[in-house]
């Protein structure tokens, strides 16, 4: 299947050169030593405005090229797979400007758009030391000035970018009583603030994304203008929790770019590696931890492929889809980069003994994923606080099972972004689970034609029995507001795992013939990749004998094919690597001159992409990429 968000991926890809080849700008060789010497990614991440990717920060609407929130989850998974830190550090500005996607007039929009397409990096300025994702505590105060403006004062900490940014959308009180009508978001530019009015807090060092700017920002009566109110003065909770469901969505491609890596390292070690005269990947136990982590991997990106188009497809319902989203991806990454960790042993944690030490680079990086824009809890509450609505949509049979069914069917068109209808609770439930009858039905009648399905229907049989199951209990706290005990949290993550199972059944049902050719057909074909993804996610449901010893080796196996090959493991193609390299030098190289893809589309067809535009449009700019290229220690 030739899909148009990965065929971008795959340019991006392609444009930013082999990372095997230390002299690549994006080399894993450059990652590790940038990360090394704790030293902010400036080469990398201005190799990436060079090539576009910030104009995808933008929406079409305000003079950028975000049409479709899919391309922009596989464009940050392609540079997570690279380097999480680089990816967090540039993709940061998209984080810092949604409130104004979200809240702001037109006039702010078309400005930000402007500073942003001018390559100004742009933070969210959140959270504060004192109370963390309490936003309802927080103590930075934007007074009325005379001037009709705001006088801003406090501090923000822990803030991605709050140095290099240029740009920040700022959570401020503007009542001094607060509550949830006290707060605003302002749009500070600190070009315009006179001296001696802010200050920037030192660098906090970290355990992951070493080079990264996490720092903070102080304030001393800095004088903003009216016009920096984003939208209506006490709006700004109401838009940042809006706002915070896009970028959680968004937070699954830094995951799925983590998991990436990864797997590619396990597969090698263990194809690489021989124990007790046998190759590792024939040893039992190290193929069922790489088939298990395959069958997450791929669970995981069925998910975000669904979530990613749901947010043009049901965005009244984003407020559950991107809370299940930010607490099961990052979790579930972090427990296949534990597992791998123990295919690896000791290797996993040492620098220049195995690939360079990138494992222990991903394993710390990706740590911190789960603490972005809410954490595991904060996420696990907000679907808690909606249970009654759950419970009451699920009885009543409601959820936009129309828009469910057009972010499962990838060939579909999506309809223009609306963020205007972003809610804070999801009022009518959910699409995806009340569309899962339907695909089972549609199941059932595959099955009837190729046995093969059998066992992928017997999975979502029973899945449709444990969903039952967990609304009966989501029922006993849908009561539950600020005493909330710890039962319901466990409830709130078997609601996940039965969200994530009804987007992979309604993901395959609905795209699995168009799926089912080109290189990834094998996992589609007889439902292989659903089997063997509802195995596990039906085993961390505590279903007993859920496992699929057969399906998991299998998929192993296909994997294995694809990874050899130079190919993304993943649900739809994506070759890493162009078809004809370029016979002087690698990707990359100063000296080969443009041997990347061109606007047009890919600059080698194949199989499963034919030299033609994409439907969506151009591809990223073909900018100067490869004029790019410096040995590891020469970032400025």
């Amino acid at each position: 299947m030739d899909h148009a968000p990965y065929r971008l991926a795959e340019q991006l890809e392609w444009d930013l050169g082999d990372p095997n080849t230390p002299e690549t700008l994006f080399s894993h060789a450059h990652s590790l030593a940038l990360d090394e010497r704790e030293e902010f990614p400036a080469a990398p991440c201005a190799l990436l405005d060079e090539l576009g990717l910030h104009e995808f920060y933008v929406p079409a609407a305000h003079g950028g090229r975000l049409t479709d929130y899919e391309q922009l989850v596989q464009l940050v998974r392609t540079v997570a797979r690279r380097d999480l830190t680089v990816a967090i550090a540039h993709g940061k500005t998209y984080l810092g400007a949604v409130c104004v996607w979200v809240g702001g007039s037109r006039e702010q929009c078309r400005r930000l758009g402007e500073a942003i397409a001018s390559r100004l990096p742009v933070a969210l300025a959140l959270t504060e030391r004192a109370h963390g994702s309490d936003l309802l505590a927080g103590d930075v105060v934007a007074e009325p000035d005379a001037a009709g403006g705001h006088l801003v004062s406090g501090e923000k900490w822990l803030i991605n970018n709050a140095t290099r940014g240029s740009l920040l959308s700022v959570l401020s009180r503007t009542d001094p009583a607060g509550g949830p009508r006290g707060y605003s978001v302002l749009l500070v530019d600190k070009r315009t603030l006179p001296a001696g009015t802010y200050r920037h807090l030192d660098k906090v060092r970290t355990h992951g994304i070493r080079g990264a700017d996490i720092s903070g920002i102080a304030f001393d009566r800095a004088p903003v203008p009216t016009d920096a109110v984003v939208g209506r003065v006490g709006d700004g909770l109401e838009t940042v929790l809006k706002s915070l469901q896009l970028t959680r969505t968004m937070c699954a491609a830094l995951s799925l770019g983590a998991a990436d890596h990864a797997l590619a390292l396990g597969l090698d070690f263990a194809a690489e590696r021989s124990l007790y005269g046998r190759s590792l990947i024939d040893l039992p136990q190290a193929r069922r931890t790489l088939a298990e982590s395959t069958a997450d991997v791929l669970a995981d990106e069925a998910l975000a492929l669904v979530v990613s188009r749901a947010v043009q497809t049901v965005p009244e319902e984003l407020s559950v889809v991107a809370a299940v989203t930010k607490y099961l991806v990052p979790t579930r990454t972090e427990a296949v980069v534990t597992a791998l960790t123990g295919l690896l042993g000791a290797r996993a944690f040492l620098n220049d003994v195995y690939a360079g030490g990138r494992f222990q680079k991903v394993d710390r990086d990706h740590r911190i994923v789960g603490l972005f824009d809410g954490n595991t809890l904060v996420n696990l509450n907000a679907l808690i606080s909606q249970f009654r609505v759950l419970v009451r949509s699920r009885e009543r049979g409601t959820g936009d099972i129309a828009g469910a069914v057009a972010a499962f069917r990838l060939g579909a068109p999506l309809p223009p972004a609306a963020l205007d209808r972003l809610s804070l609770i999801a009022r009518r439930g959910t699409g995806v689970l009340a569309a899962l009858p339907g695909c089972v039905e549609q199941l059932r009648r595959v099955a009837a034609e190729n046995p093969a399905v059998d066992p992928a229907l017997r999975a979502t049989e029973r899945l449709m029995d444990v969903v039952d199951q967990v609304h009966t209990e989501m029922a006993e706290f849908q009561d539950a507001r600020t005493e909330v005990p710890p039962a319901a949290f466990d409830v709130a993550r078997r609601f996940t795992l039965c969200f994530a199972a009804a987007a992979c059944v309604g993901l395959w049902t609905h795209s699995h013939v168009d799926a089912e050719t080109g290189a990834t057909a094998r996992l589609w074909r007889d439902a292989l990749w659903l089997r063997a993804a509802l195995a596990r996610l039906l085993t961390e449901l505590g279903l007993p004998d859920a496992a699929d010893p057969e399906a998991w080796d299998e998929l192993l196996d296909a994997a294995g094919a694809l990874h050899s090959e130079g190919r993304l493991v993943s649900l739809l193609p994506l070759s890493l690597r162009p078809a004809d390299p370029v016979e002087d030098g690698p990707a990359g190289r100063a000296e080969d001159g443009p041997a990347h893809p061109t606007e047009s589309g890919p600059a080698h067809p194949t199989e499963d992409h034919p030299a033609h535009p994409t439907e969506d449009g151009p591809g990223l700019p073909a900018a100067a990429v490869h004029a790019h290229t410096t040995a590891p220690g020469g970032v400025s």
